[in-house]
């Protein structure tokens, strides 16, 4: 197990690049299933969590080379289906939630696919109902193995149909799409997701020559295709860290400049964080953070009290909820954080109100946070980190406190954060790691 060790209070000053989007990355790498042709995908986070897809993908049968840092190819010419029922596979997929995407891509290829539970955050209730249920529209049989707790899917052909999503869900969107694509005849999926994710997964399914329109909304069409060629594929930069290291200059007074964020695909994140206060400035594609002795967090027209939620794209994602809250905690002003999608990531709220931020807890789903406006910083302590996101909402929160704080179990961030520990030292982070 690793850990961090960080002194903080320390200001820093420099310039940030975010890596590529984890969350698109085991979409589009998934969706390499697809074809025999070679597919490169440039801008691919190297991270723990897609090698590991990436690992998965090589033992499957498909050819991958890494060209240079952050971009590779993929030829899936000789995948081998029979993979998917062995020890090794449900190893390597029970431990990485996105595996479940590998479904989609070979039951619309290779008419069956396996996987086992997937693994992930642990961050309450994650079911997979609306990717099965979607298979099931377009004609595929779904069986559940709950002793072996493995799901196995097959289908002759797949037939294009109406399908009301029965919640927005991202991976299952992305599922099911890559299902659709070679189905005969016309899917129609409503009530689907369309975070950015999505969409860019939808662009490189078209540049591979599938035929869907809609993209961007949640509707969606799809017309089927016979088979799908290769393609140049470039994925986004993480709006996840973006949001991350936004949060990060506020909370340690530090001026800070985010290069290359594509600002157009960051939706309400960058609104959110200017209603808790935050001064930045767009300037061209970057985003320059000032350092800020103090900011103070907006109220409601009635003088009420902010309430900052998560919801389905174009509303705020889930994932930079935890930042939020930390950021709060040294902000003018209070605030409810209502996390409505999980009912397990504000538990780590313990460890900040352990470090002396003013936190109450009303239940599963609500936190209030009442800002110390920097009067009172927190203080440095012992913790582990219990899951990604909350993960480096900690080191973010140790950054700023008083003292040396230790972050054990960062293996959790090292899923969904390049090396982030080094490119915060390059800043002026005082932060070591320790194996």
């Amino acid at each position: 197990m690793a850990t961090f060790i960080v002194e903080g209070g320390r200001s820093m000053k420099g310039e940030l690049h975010p890596q590529g989007a984890k969350n698109e990355a085991l979409q589009v790498i998934c969706a390499t299933l697809l074809t025999e042709e070679c597919v490169q995908i440039r801008n691919i986070p190297e991270i723990r969590d897609v090698l590991k897809l990436i690992d998965i993908l090589k033992e499957l049968g498909v050819k991958v080379d890494r060209e240079e840092k952050g971009v590779f190819s993929f030829c899936a010419r000789n995948v081998d289906p029979e993979f998917l029922k062995t020890e090794r596979y449900a190893k390597l997929a029970s431990s990485l939630r996105g595996s479940i995407m590998i479904l989609g891509p070979m039951l619309s290829r290779f008419g069956k696919g396996f996987i086992p539970q997937p693994g992930g955050d642990k961050i309450g209730r994650r079911r997979l109902d609306t990717h099965f249920i979607g298979f099931q529209n377009l004609g595929a049989k779904f069986i559940f193995d709950a002793a072996g707790k493995c799901y196995h899917i097959e289908a002759k052909n797949l037939k294009g149909c109406y399908m009301l999503l029965d919640e927005a869900s991202v991976t299952g969107t992305a599922n099911i799409i890559m299902a659709a694509v070679m189905a005969k005849g016309t899917t129609t999926i409503y009530n689907a997701a369309c975070e950015p994710y999505v969409q860019q997964l939808c662009e490189m399914l078209v540049s591979m020559g599938a035929k869907i329109t809609g993209i961007g909304s949640n509707l969606l069409s799809i017309e089927g295709v016979k088979s799908l060629h290769g393609c140049v594929h470039t994925i986004l930069p993480d709006m996840i860290e973006v949001g991350s290291f936004i949060g990060l200059a506020a909370m340690t007074q530090s001026e800070i400049t985010i290069k290359n964020c594509r600002i157009d695909k960051l939706g309400i994140i960058p609104m959110q964080f200017q209603r808790l206060g935050i001064k930045m400035e767009f300037r061209g594609d970057d985003i320059y953070i000032p350092a800020q002795k103090s900011y103070e967090i907006e109220t409601f027209i009635d003088g009420s009290i902010m309430t900052i939620a998560d919801a389905p794209w174009p509303g705020l994602t889930p994932d930079l909820l935890s930042v939020f809250l930390v950021v709060a905690t040294q902000a003018k002003g209070s605030v409810l954080i209502h996390q409505k999608m999980f009912e397990s990531r504000l538990f780590f709220v313990d460890k900040l109100i352990d470090m002396g931020a003013q936190i109450i807890l009303c239940d599963p789903h609500r936190a209030t946070v009442i800002g110390l406006d920097h009067k009172f910083k927190l203080r440095g302590t012992t913790m582990v980190s219990p899951d990604i996101r909350a993960g480096v909402a900690l080191l973010i929160a140790a950054l700023s406190a008083e003292g040396t704080s230790k972050i054990h179990n960062i293996e959790q961030i090292d899923r969904g954060y390049e090396k982030i520990g080094e490119r915060l030292a390059a800043i002026g982070a005082k932060i070591s790691r320790v194996e």
